[in-house]
């Protein structure tokens, strides 16, 4: 409008360009179908436009405002520099088949594909303090827990008393209480320590990994043994067996570890978050962390969990069939239920929903994981605690604890 009014003609000047490399940022985000489209006029830079000029882009694909919306190609500050997508001064309108980009400004436009797990600012913020906070509490919670049960004198309530101690379930249960500890505050290290130097961040990233390793392997230890009480095999004697069970869970994840981090130390070191901005940029852009930089160490980590979380699953599904079995007698329902969700955090059973991630339960089963699982330690705790107040002083019994 304003061209003409000042009478002077212009040429349009529209560029189509069908490339994925031309326009590449430094998180290699992909645009729809590799198409770009530039649309400039020969007088010069146009911005502002009281009117936005309308960019329609056809695809055959299942589109949302979730997993693509409209940017334009913002060019790096410095000679060397890469370029950018940012979504500034356009608006995205979704039709059948089609993405509608609304911008105010002549430039290079695309329709930049989001990947469905990234995360924005807020959302990140959010799980990480949700984190944060829950790891701090399960950290105070199982120290105090274990120093409770190891300095406490006599007389009292089991499991604080040193001579019940000797008692194979109690020191299991000290022993996971002990992982989760360690994997708490590991994880808290991790996220403090990404700043630091490469070297730090690989032995930090290095001990989560062993923690977290140790930490399964002891839930998988507390389903054996209560496997071993469930069906009352008190004929059945194992030499060692709290030595063995300690080779186990904390040798063989230490063994993997420490011979990963010899040989290959480059697979555990900066870990990337792929977040997108909410407002004006919708550039993909990371957020770092001390983890597994190895797709085939992620991966094998997750097989090992999920051999150990189905073995405790099975477990926790035996432990309900027969208190299904003896529920019949009047007033215990409750009491059952409440040892099943007991045995449901002993277990570690929450941690399978990092399975359990599929489209738009994403976020939410990021959130349910996020809470669960960083108050594991404080939930064992409490659990523990009052399971054992709840026992007669006197009693030998295994079951009961």
């Amino acid at each position: 409008e304003g061209v003409q009014a000042r009478g002077v003609e212009q040429k349009l000047v529209c560029i189509y360009i069908h490339s994925p490399c031309i326009f590449q940022d430094a998180h290699n985000s992909s645009v729809l179908n590799d198409n770009v489209l530039g649309a400039f006029l020969q007088s010069g830079h146009v911005a502002g436009l009281s009117r936005p000029v309308e960019i329609q882009f056809w695809h055959d694909m299942v589109l949302d405002a979730s997993n693509a919306t409209c940017v334009f190609w913002q060019p790096g500050a410095g000679a060397g520099s890469t370029g950018s997508w940012s979504r500034e001064g356009c608006e995205t309108t979704h039709r059948e088949g089609t993405v509608i980009c609304h911008c105010d400004h002549l430039t290079y436009f695309a329709v930049l594909l989001l990947p469905s797990d990234a995360l924005n600012l807020a959302q990140l913020a959010s799980l990480t303090h949700i984190s944060t906070v829950g790891c701090s509490l399960s950290a105070a919670a199982t120290l105090c827990t274990l120093l409770l049960c190891c300095f406490s004198s006599t007389p009292c309530p089991p499991p604080y008393c040193r001579q019940q101690l000797r008692d194979n379930t109690t020191r299991i249960h000290m022993h996971l209480l002990a992982t989760l500890l360690l994997l708490n505050c590991s994880f808290l290290l991790s996220r403090l320590l990404a700043t630091s130097g490469e070297g730090l961040c690989r032995v930090t990233a290095a001990l989560l990994h062993i923690s977290l390793l140790c930490a399964l392997a002891w839930m998988a230890a507390e389903a054996f043994h209560l496997l071993l009480l469930l069906v009352k095999v008190y004929n059945v004697y194992i030499q060692h067996y709290l030595l063995k069970l300690c080779l186990f869970a904390w040798g063989l994840p230490m063994l993997a570890v420490v011979a990963v981090f010899v040989f290959k130390s480059d697979t555990y070191g900066y870990h990337t978050i792929s977040i997108s901005e909410d407002n004006k940029n919708a550039t993909i852009i990371p957020s770092t962390r001390c983890w597994l930089t190895s797709l085939p160490a992620h991966y094998a980590t997750l097989c090992y969990a999920g051999l150990i979380l189905l073995f405790n699953t099975l477990v926790l599904g035996r432990v309900v069939m027969i208190l299904r079995r003896i529920g019949s007698q009047k007033g215990q329902a409750r009491k059952h239920w409440v040892t099943v969700l007991g045995l449901t955090c002993l277990l570690g059973t929450t941690w399978g929903l990092a399975f359990f991630s599929f489209d738009v339960f994403v976020i939410p089963q990021l959130y349910l994981f996020t809470i669960l699982n960083s108050l594991q330690g404080l939930f064992v705790s409490l659990w523990y605690i009052t399971v054992h107040r709840r026992s007669k002083p006197g009693s030998t019994s295994n079951t009961s604890r």
